[in-house]
C-alpha cells in the first residue's frame, strides 16, 4: 500500500523554446532515472521520442514518466508548448494536481505562456514557477517576475535569488534558509556547495526574504499575530503556510536557475515536494449523469471506494493501442471488468504498464492517484470515465475546441485508398482536436486541425508512421446557387414510340424563397388538369435536379415552385413523364430566373490584446467581413465578425503574425449569402475550368 501523500502528479508547460522538455531531462537525471542527459537540440531527449519531435526541436505530443525524490513518487507529463498542441496541455492539465511553469529568463511571459496559465486557472491547478536560462544573454530574473503579476495577474512568491546573471550565473540564494547554492562549471547537477551568499546580496536578501514571510504568514492568523508582535516564524511554519497558500492558488512559489547548465534545478524539485498537493488535496473530480449536468457527487481519491478513472489520452504503438489513465478512486488489477460509461459497455483489463517515455514497466495493478496506460482497449477515447460496473458513475468529461483549418487529401494510388482510411482512423482516435470527414460534393477526404503545423505534422504522420503517400490539396469551399427572379412557364413532354407513349404539360411558377427555407412544392391545380396522383412526381422532378445549378454545378437553395396547371392524356400520361417534364422544366426555367451564386459565411470570434485590434479589424474589412461587437476583458478585446468562409484560409498564420502569436480565434459555419459578382464570376469559371479536367 502506498502513501498517497508522497504522490506528486505534476506536469511542465510553458511557451516554445522555454525549455521545459530539457528541465524534465534534468529532473529524470536528478532522480536518477536515466544516467546519460538527452539534449533536445541533438535530437535526443527522453521524452521527445517522434521523429517529428526530434527534427523539429519541439514537442508534439504529451509524453508520461515516473520519477523518486527525496522519498516522493512524481508522476511527470512534458506537454508542448506551440499553440497548435495546446490540447495537449488542456488534457494533460485535466488530470494532473500540480505543475511547473516554465518562463525563460529572457523571453519572460511570452503569448503560449498565457493561455497554458489559462487553461491550467481553469483546472485549478497548483502551480509553482521556474525561471530558466538566466545563463542566457539579455536574461532578467526580476522582469521576468514583474511580467508575472503584470501579464498573468498571478502572485508569485520569490523562494530563491539569482547569484550572478547572464554568463556569470552561478547559483542561488535559497531565501528561507539564506544558504547559497554554488555549482562550479563542470555541468555536473551533483557538483554544488552550500555555503554563506555573497556579502553584496545581504541586503537584497533581506528585502525578499521579508516579502516571503509577510505572504506566508498571511495564511495563519496566529502566526500573523506573533509576526506583527516581532517574533519570527519558524522554517517550517513557513513551508506550512506556502503550501497551504499554493494549494489554495492564492500565490506560486517561484524560483530560478538555469537547466541546460544544470543549475537550481533541485530546489525546484524540493519546491514540488513541499509545496505542490498530493492526490488528495487537489480538488475533487465532479460526477455528472449522462447529460452532463453535475450530480452533486465527487470521485474522491482513495484506493478504498469505487473504481473511477478518467482515460485522457490514446497512443497507437506497435503493441497496439495503449489508453492513458488517471485513477481517481479505487483499484485497478489485471483481469478486472471495467464500465465505459459513455458507450455502456464493459472492457476486461489486460496489461497495464507504467510509462517511461516510450519506455514501458509491467505492472500487476495500479490505485487512487496512479497515472498508467492500459493496453489492448477497443472502444474507449479521450474523455471516457472508466468505473465499477457495480458503482456506474460519469466524470466530467473533457471539452475540446473545434478544428479552425481544413485541407483536402487523396492517396496517390488507388491500393493506398484503404490503408489510409484505417490511418486516419487511429490518427482520430489519438488526437480529439484532429477530425476527418469527407465532402459530400466533391468526394473529397477533409482533415480539419487545430492549425498550418498541425495538419503537416498529420501528413507526415501518415507519410512516415503508416507509409502513407497522400496528395494534398486546398479544401473546396461549399459554394451554393438559388434564384433571384419570379419566372412563369410551360413545358410539355411529349414521347411516341411503339405502344404506349408517354405525355406530361404541365404549367408552373418558380419564385425566389425566404433565406434557409430550402425547397417548397405547391400544387394550385384544380378541376383535375393534372390529376392528384401526378403531383408527387412532379415534385419528386423538381427535387431530383437540385443538386445541379445551371451556374457551376453547385446544390440550388431556397425557391418554391407553384404548379398551377397542365393537362394529361389518359393513355400515355404516367408519374415517370411528369417526373422526367419536372426536371426538364427545371433546366429550362431556372436560368431565365436570374441564377445567383451563394457562399457560406461564417461566425468568426477573435481574441487579440488591445494593442493589436486596429490592424485584427482592418485584415477582417478586407477579408469582406462584417464587424459586429467587440467586448474588452481584462487580458485584451474579443471581436466577433461574420465573414466569407473562402477568405479564411491562412488566417490563422495571419492572425498570429499580427499579434506575436497572442491572437486567437474559432468560427463556426452561420448562413449563406450572395457572392458579389468579380468573385461569383471567378468561382464559375475555376469550377467549370476544373470540372472539365475531371
Amino acid at each position: 500500500m502506498t502513501d498517497l501523500a508522497k504522490y506528486r502528479n505534476i506536469g511542465i508547460f510553458a511557451h516554445v523554446d522555454a525549455g521545459k522538455t530539457t528541465t524534465t531531462e534534468r529532473i529524470l537525471k536528478l532522480t536518477g532515472k536515466v544516467h546519460k542527459i538527452g539534449e533536445v537540440h541533438d535530437g535526443a531527449a527522453t521524452t521527445d521520442f517522434m521523429d517529428q519531435e526530434r527534427e523539429r526541436g519541439i514537442t508534439i505530443q504529451s509524453a508520461a514518466t515516473s520519477c523518486f525524490w527525496k522519498d516522493h513518487r512524481f508522476n511527470i507529463i512534458d506537454t508542448p508548448g506551440h499553440v497548435d498542441f495546446t490540447i495537449e496541455v488542456y488534457r494533460s492539465l485535466k488530470v494532473l494536481d500540480g505543475g511547473i511553469g516554465v518562463f525563460c529568463g529572457s523571453g519572460g511571459v511570452e503569448p503560449q505562456s498565457e493561455t497554458n496559465w489559462r487553461y491550467a486557472n481553469e483546472s485549478e491547478v497548483a502551480r509553482v514557477i521556474f525561471v530558466n536560462k538566466l545563463d542566457r544573454i539579455g536574461a532578467d530574473f526580476y522582469r521576468v517576475v514583474a511580467q508575472v503579476e503584470k501579464v498573468l495577474g498571478a502572485r508569485p512568491v520569490v523562494m530563491v535569488l539569482p547569484i550572478g546573471i547572464e554568463e556569470n550565473f552561478k547559483g542561488v540564494v535559497d531565501l528561507l534558509t539564506r544558504k547559497a547554492w554554488i555549482w562550479d562549471d563542470s555541468g555536473d547537477p551533483m557538483n554544488y556547495k552550500i555555503e554563506e551568499p555573497p556579502a553584496d546580496m545581504k541586503d537584497k536578501i533581506e528585502e525578499w526574504r521579508e516579502k516571503l514571510v509577510e505572504t506566508a504568514v498571511e495564511e495563519d492568523d496566529e502566526l500573523m499575530e506573533k509576526y506583527l508582535e516581532g517574533e519570527q516564524p519558524s522554517i517550517e511554519d513557513l513551508k506550512r503556510c506556502i503550501r497551504k497558500g499554493t494549494i489554495a492558488l492564492h500565490f506560486f512559489p517561484t524560483f530560478c536557475g538555469s537547466a541546460f547548465k544544470n543549475k537550481g534545478v533541485q530546489l525546484v524539485l524540493d519546491g514540488v515536494a513541499d509545496y505542490l498537493p498530493d492526490p488528495t488535496e487537489a480538488p475533487p473530480q465532479p460526477e455528472v449523469d449522462l447529460e452532463g449536468n453535475e450530480t452533486g457527487n465527487f470521485a474522491i481519491v482513495d484506493p478504498d471506494r469505487p473504481f473511477r478513472a478518467l482515460a485522457f489520452k490514446i497512443m497507437d504503438d506497435r503493441f497496439g493501442a495503449l489508453t492513458f489513465i488517471r485513477i481517481y478512486s479505487g483499484k485497478l488489477e489485471k483481469g478486472m471488468t471495467v464500465l465505459n460509461t459513455f458507450t455502456g459497455k464493459t472492457e476486461r483489463i489486460g496489461r497495464i504498464v507504467e510509462m517511461h517515455a516510450n519506455d514501458r514497466i509491467e505492472l500487476s495493478g495500479a490505485q487512487a492517484g496512479d497515472i498508467v496506460a492500459v493496453i489492448g482497449m477497443k472502444n474507449v477515447q479521450t474523455g471516457h470515465t472508466l468505473c465499477d460496473p457495480d458503482n456506474p458513475a460519469t466524470l466530467e468529461p473533457m471539452v475540446f475546441p473545434d478544428p479552425v483549418i481544413s485541407i483536402a487529401v487523396a492517396p496517390k494510388d488507388k491500393g493506398a485508398a484503404e490503408k489510409m482510411g484505417i490511418a486516419i482512423g487511429k490518427m482520430v482516435a489519438e488526437d480529439p482536436s484532429f477530425r476527418v470527414e469527407t465532402d459530400e460534393d466533391s468526394g473529397e477526404t477533409i482533415l480539419k486541425g487545430m492549425g498550418e503545423l498541425h495538419l503537416d505534422i498529420k501528413i507526415d504522420i501518415l507519410k512516415r508512421t503508416h507509409g502513407v503517400e497522400v496528395i494534398v490539396g486546398k479544401p473546396q469551399v461549399a459554394y451554393r446557387e438559388t434564384i433571384t427572379q419570379r419566372v412563369e412557364d410551360s413545358y410539355t413532354h411529349k414521347k411516341q414510340t411503339g405502344g404506349s407513349g408517354q405525355y406530361a404539360k404541365i404549367d408552373y411558377t418558380i419564385e425566389p424563397g425566404e433565406p434557409g427555407s430550402g425547397f417548397e412544392f405547391i400544387s394550385a391545380v384544380t378541376g383535375g388538369n393534372v390529376p392528384r396522383e401526378f403531383w408527387p412526381a412532379v415534385e419528386k422532378g423538381f427535387k431530383n435536379s437540385l443538386h445541379r445549378g445551371v451556374l457551376a454545378g453547385f446544390p440550388c437553395l431556397d425557391f418554391k415552385v407553384t404548379l398551377t396547371d397542365g393537362s394529361y392524356h389518359p393513355v400515355d400520361s404516367s408519374a415517370i413523364a411528369y417526373e422526367l417534364a419536372a426536371g426538364a422544366a427545371y433546366r429550362q426555367s431556372i436560368p431565365k430566373a436570374g441564377p445567383q451564386l451563394l457562399e457560406p459565411i461564417m461566425k468568426v470570434d477573435v481574441f487579440v490584446p488591445e494593442a493589436n485590434v486596429g490592424d485584427t479589424i482592418g485584415d477582417l474589412n478586407r477579408r469582406r467581413g462584417m464587424i459586429k461587437s467587440q467586448e474588452p476583458s481584462s487580458t485584451g478585446i474579443r471581436i466577433k465578425a461574420e465573414c466569407p468562409l473562402s477568405e479564411m484560409f491562412g488566417y490563422i498564420g495571419d492572425l498570429r503574425t499580427m499579434t506575436s502569436g497572442r491572437g486567437q480565434f474559432s468560427m463556426e459555419f452561420s448562413h449563406y449569402l450572395a457572392c458579389p459578382r468579380n468573385v461569383a464570376d471567378a468561382v464559375i469559371k475555376e469550377t467549370l475550368e476544373r470540372n472539365k479536367k475531371k
